[in-house]
């Protein structure tokens, strides 16, 4: 019996014991981590309940993050542990990312550089994958609105990322929040997600790589015009604003072109600055290149006057010189961006000087030497685009006293004393030599632009012919050539790293939209059938351009 009691006191004591040590090591667990958490969740880290409703994509999407959420998320990212993402082939680890916590507003390197699609126009996005590891407690902790808050305990290396885009939003010069988009792996339209994303991108870089943009055709948009015709006269010659004339019809502002073999981006104002944010653009050539130079003014401005907009000609000497008409160009600067859109006239893209310094009446027209403008400040641009062609004729380079030289002397070569062989001549010397400047600068595009054509009918510009075609597209609608009309701007350019700005089969279509018999002053004279109404034709020319850069 003594026996009996005496194992069944040391049971207990043994139960007691049992029992305090299960009791501690409770106690303990629950001081140190509180799992029961993972069972009973607040109302405010419950997912939301439409997660499975979601289409690729679209999980977390459109919620705005201020720079101060955007902060807290470093921070939580930092003291959660180690978040890897991979991308372009190398991890990224959360430790090495000091750059990106230190700056406002900046979460996680984002990779990329491509530009926005069309139909998102929102600013810095971070695409992230968070994958959920059975072997440990993660979860993602949101915010009611759907804000990211914190990522635990997640030290395995993430699969691949889609690439993100970068790209700022403009808006009275501050930059838009970023967007996060957080699609769980174990989410089951993940898989579609990354097929769609690279597919898309897949897509869009054959799209570029193999669109000719020359070849399509023109079709009615009632968008169209991008900026009114009795607007922008800060920029727009009055001689051009053909609605300010005595013209009624004006279906030719109607038409927009559209390229076959690729859906071309549509022209806005503000992607424009965003693509040229701290840039410059250098339109160098004659009238026709002032034409296009100043309808990208009209278009980047929408055609509203801009009291912002510095005049910066100074800094590339274009200043109006004693007893002249008007300056060799303009400058523009768009402090918002810091972008500037110049215009340098050079109707036949040679470096003119005087024969004699002391009597500037006759000129040397050097066939193999380009502007001395272009030469003094080529390493300012990041865009060039040249164009030559309507002063190659006799009649103005006797008027201009223009003397051909080659090498530095009177050209004597009976090859290249025609003008035809002297133009051809300067056009090949001029993109070889801006080809060879290419390596110097890497961040320079370089474009020759085709001839503008003209449309005399029933004689010359000096012998009554004339353009009065009211009826847009009278002559076709559609350009089915692979191949540039303008054969030796192409065969220039062939080659090398110029690109070609191929305009002139599309412009060939369009002869209603020349200034034609119409002027401000209605008086009788002289049709113009080489330059264009604006808006008009030259804003196609600039849409195809924005295409390119």
């Amino acid at each position: 019996m003594k026996g009996g009691i005496q194992a069944l006191k040391i049971s207990q004591v043994s139960l007691i014991l049992i029992g305090s040590v299960c009791t501690t090591v409770l106690v303990l667990a629950w001081t140190k981590t509180p799992f029961l958490e993972a069972f009973i969740q607040s109302p405010s880290r419950i997912l939301p309940l439409d997660l499975d409703e979601a289409g690729p994509g679209e999980i977390f999407k459109g919620h705005n993050i201020s720079a101060q959420t955007r902060t807290e998320q470093v921070e939580s990212f930092a003291s959660s542990g180690r978040i890897e993402l991979k991308g372009e082939g190398e991890n990224i680890d959360n430790s090495k990312s000091t750059n990106e916590e230190e700056k406002p507003g900046s979460v996680i390197k984002s990779w990329g550089s491509d530009e926005p699609s069309e139909g998102n126009d929102k600013s810095l996005q971070l695409e992230t994958v968070v994958k959920n590891s059975s072997a440990s407690e993660s979860s993602v902790r949101t915010e009611e609105n759907g804000t990211l808050s914190s990522v635990n305990k997640n030290k395995e290396s993430h699969p691949s990322v889609p690439e993100g885009t970068e790209s700022e939003e403009l808006s009275g010069g501050k930059n838009k929040s970023k967007e996060s988009k957080i699609v769980p792996e174990n989410s089951p339209s993940l898989e579609s997600f990354v097929k769609a994303e690279q597919t898309e991108n897949l897509s869009a870089t054959i799209g570029n790589k193999g669109c000719n943009y020359a070849k399509g055709k023109w079709v009615i948009d009632d968008n169209r015009p991008l900026y009114s015709g009795f607007g922008c006269k800060q920029w727009l010659s009055s001689m051009w604003a053909c609605r300010l004339t005595q013209r009624m019809d004006f279906e030719y502002e109607k038409l927009r072109w559209q390229p076959q073999d690729c859906k071309m981006q549509d022209f806005a104002p503000r992607k424009f600055l965003q693509r040229m944010q701290d840039k410059t653009l250098a339109f160098i050539g004659d009238s026709l290149g002032r034409q296009q130079f100043q309808s990208l003014m009209c278009m980047v401005t929408g055609g509203k006057e801009r009291a912002d907009v510095q005049d910066v000609g100074r800094e590339y000497g274009l200043v109006k010189a004693r007893r002249a008409i008007r300056p060799d160009g303009w400058a523009y600067r768009f402090p918002i961006t810091n972008t500037t859109i110049l215009y340098y006239w050079s109707a036949s893209l040679c470096d003119l000087e005087p024969i004699e310094g002391s009597n500037p009446v006759n000129f040397a027209m050097h066939l193999d030497r380009p502007p001395a403008f272009l030469q003094r400040y080529l390493h300012k641009f990041d865009v060039l685009v040249l164009n030559t062609g309507h002063h190659w004729n006799r009649g103005k380079i006797n008027a201009n006293r223009w003397v051909m030289y080659v090498n530095g002397i009177p050209n004597s070569n009976r090859k290249t004393s025609d003008i035809g062989g002297a133009k051809n001549l300067t056009i090949h010397s001029i993109v070889k030599w801006v080809d060879a400047q290419l390596p110097l600068f890497p961040g320079l595009k370089a474009f020759l632009r085709t001839l503008s054509p003209r449309h005399f009918f029933n004689g010359e510009w000096n012998t009554g012919g004339t353009c009065d075609n009211p009826t847009p597209l009278s002559g076709g609608k559609e350009v089915l050539k692979d191949d540039s009309i303008d054969f030796v701007a192409a065969h220039a350019v062939r080659g090398t790293n110029v690109k070609l700005l191929d305009i002139t089969a599309l412009s060939e279509l369009r002869d209603e939209g020349h200034i034609s018999r119409y002027s401000i002053k209605a008086t009788p004279g002289v049709q113009d059938c080489l330059h264009w109404c604006l808006p008009g034709i030259p804003d196609a020319w600039n849409k195809i351009l924005f295409a390119q850069i």
